[in-house]
Parts: structure tokens; C-alpha cells; sequence
């Protein structure tokens, strides 16, 4: 069982910066894919970006693609989103999964558990 706790989303104006956490509890974390998802006003939920258990395998969705970086700290049970030069495209609820580590994920059904999600407000 992992429980998950997104926090770092806020407004911010376009062009700028911020950085989700995903805060997850229980010893198995470092054996889980994690992934980030959003949901914007009336879409579906879709994937953002993921990392494997050892943080040697990344995916991001062709539009965040050298603008967003996810990480993982598993001393920490941390994963990471840093989100560069938003756009008010941006803007979503943006939710931590978790997977258990039988590959890359890349669909929300792929995933297990889930945080309650921030928002993220990018105005232009």
C-alpha cells in the first residue's frame, strides 16, 4: 500500500516556474513506477511524465518535452515535477501515481494508487 501527497502548485504568470512533490508513505516506494497526470477543466486525465524505480528510465509527453523534469529521491519516498516555462496550456489539477514496478506505464488504468492532486494556475 502507498498513500500519496501532492504540494507545490499555486498561480503562477506564463514563462515561470514551479516544482510539484509527491510525498508517498510505506517501505516499498523505491519498487514503484511513479508517475505525474493532469487534468484540465472538462479532459480527460492524461500522463504527463514517469520514472522508473531507479530513476534510470524517464517518458514525457510530447508537449512538456524540455520544459518539465521529473525526479525521484527515494532516500526521501519523493518524486519530483520541475515545470519550466509554463503556459497557460498548463493549466490542470496535477496528480502523483503509483505503479508497481512491472514496467514503464503510460495510461492512468496502469496505475494503482493515487494523491488527491494540486492545482496548477498558469496566467497569461
Amino acid at each position: 500500500q502507498v498513500q500519496l501527497v501532492e504540494s507545490g502548485g499555486g498561480l503562477v504568470q506564463a514563462g515561470g516556474s514551479l516544482r510539484l512533490s509527491c510525498a508517498a508513505s510505506g517501505r516499498t516506494f523505491s519498487r514503484h513506477v511513479m508517475g505525474w497526470f493532469r487534468q484540465g477543466l472538462g479532459k480527460e486525465r492524461d500522463i504527463v511524465a514517469a520514472i522508473s524505480w531507479d530513476g534510470d528510465n524517464t517518458y514525457y509527453t510530447d508537449s512538456v518535452k524540455g520544459r518539465f523534469t521529473i525526479s525521484r529521491d527515494n532516500a526521501e519516498n519523493t518524486v519530483y515535477l520541475q515545470m519550466d516555462s509554463l503556459i497557460p496550456d498548463d493549466t490542470a489539477v496535477y496528480y502523483c501515481a503509483a505503479r508497481p514496478n512491472y514496467g514503464m506505464g503510460y495510461d492512468a488504468v496502469a496505475y494503482s494508487y493515487w494523491g488527491q492532486g494540486t492545482q496548477v494556475t498558469v496566467s497569461s
